[in-house]
């Protein structure tokens, strides 16, 4: 189904994508009052990342699509998985332990009700 509106995209956020899409889930389908709400109250990191995605895309939707802020309705949150930078920590007899320090792109997608 494709979604029309105004969106906003966030690449290379430093939080592991499955951490991010717990604070996506909280704001699918809310009023954008309720979202904004809802993420600048929750202890996520991810909540507080994805606010400023959230912000950008109600901005854009009011500059293009001339709507008040209080009739936007979330219609799509995605959280896909950006690249790794791979690192390692010592281990014993001279192992080494891959660290995987993992990245997220955000789009979210505003629309009128």
């Amino acid at each position: 189904m494709m979604r029309h509106g105004a969106r906003a995209i966030t690449k290379h956020v430093r939080i592991s994508p499955k951490k991010a899409r717990l604070a996506a889930g909280l704001i699918r389908g809310l009023t954008v009052i309720e979202a904004q709400a809802e993420l600048t109250y929750s202890r996520m990191k991810g909540g507080r990342l994805l606010k400023k995605t959230l912000d950008s895309a109600v901005a854009n939707a009011v500059m293009q699509l001339e709507v008040n802020k209080e009739d936007l309705k979330v219609v799509e949150v995605r959280v896909d998985k950006g690249p790794m930078f791979k690192r390692s920590k010592p281990k014993n007899k001279g192992g080494r332990h891959p660290i995987l320090k993992r990245t997220s792109h955000f789009t979210v997608i505003v629309n009128k009700d």
